[in-house]
């Protein structure tokens, strides 16, 4: 296999639902964090012979795929036929920092850099609005019927505001502090939770129509305060957030472990992320020097992976 001169990289990053999860289904309010602490990086050089795929879960020759990489094959096969190029002669580098399975982007966020990796290889521009085509081609074979959500943060740098039909609105990002992730180290079971929500609503309609309700009203707090900086406001809505998540039994033992030790470690709030039964939690603290106590004591009780954003141009150490 020979190495040619031409290269390219494309990057991406992880998104984290900071409220709203659950909820959304039901046409409530959601809001989504990108969360650049867990980056994504694509490259793409020219070799001679067919192309290779090189990533943590698979290393060969790209017709080789298994079918989990179906949706990477077949955006990797369509932008090479739309743009008049060879499928063939690529050794693409797929460097990936977001776990699989745990509701932080990771296929989209894949796809996102895949495809600016090969815009930029074949020299021709990419608008926003081609990149989602793109990425939502792949996501449709990741996962069936995707809300667009996921292509948008991964690849953008401010926080979306969404409603399931409606609409995606950035939010400007007003808000000084540190936004901690933590890993349970066990898969997301989105799917089996969005089905017992559903049996939930049919069986006892009431309370879980208030409960959602709740939900979408605790989102629409969280956009006030993230637009106006106040974090200690932010904090308890998220816990708010994560009581009304426990009541719908989509949270686990391991998540309201974390959720515990991060508040028990004086962070200013904390809830599961994402579709739950797994996963990871989010937690927000005032100064660096708090997350890292934070992330710490997450760790020494089960945490498998921390991350720490900084929030704002200049959060406070």
């Amino acid at each position: 296999m020979k190495t040619l001169s031409d290269q390219a990289v494309g990057t991406a990053h992880g998104k984290l639902i900071l409220i709203g999860e659950h909820a959304v289904v039901y046409s409530e309010p959601a809001i989504a964090f990108p969360f650049p602490a867990a980056p994504v990086e694509v490259r793409i050089k020219k070799i001679t012979g067919q192309t290779v795929l090189t990533s943590t879960y698979f290393q060969g020759l790209l017709h080789a795929v298994p079918e989990p990489l179906n949706n990477l094959k077949t955006l990797i096969h369509t932008i090479c036929h739309d743009l008049n190029q060879s499928v063939n002669g690529l050794n693409i580098s797929i460097l990936s920092q977001i776990p699989p399975e745990r509701g932080m982007g990771s296929s989209a966020a894949v796809a996102t850099a895949v495809t600016r990796a090969l815009f930029s290889l074949f020299e021709r521009e990419l608008t926003q609005e081609r990149l989602l085509t793109y990425v939502d081609i792949s996501e449709k074979i990741a996962h069936g019927n995707p809300s667009g959500l996921d292509a948008r943060v991964t690849s953008s740098d401010s926080p979306i505001y969404y409603k399931r039909g409606s609409c995606f609105k950035p939010l400007e990002l007003n808000l000084k502090g540190y936004l901690i992730a933590a890993d349970t180290g066990v898969k997301g079971q989105t799917r089996e939770a969005v089905g017992d929500v559903a049996r939930q609503m049919q069986e006892n309609p009431s309370s879980t129509e208030k409960t959602i309700r709740t939900l979408g009203q605790l989102s629409d707090a969280a956009k006030a305060a993230t637009e106006t900086n106040q974090i200690e406001e932010l904090g308890r809505l998220l816990s708010l957030a994560h009581s009304c998540l426990k009541q719908l039994n989509v949270s686990s033992n391991q998540l309201d472990r974390l959720v515990e030790t991060a508040l028990a470690s004086n962070a200013l709030g904390a809830k599961l992320t994402g579709g739950g039964r797994g996963g990871c939690m989010i937690a927000l603290a005032k100064t660096k020097k708090q997350a890292e106590d934070i992330a710490r004591h997450l760790k020494e009780n089960g945490a498998t992976q921390t991350w720490i954003h900084a929030l704002g141009e200049k959060s406070n150490d």
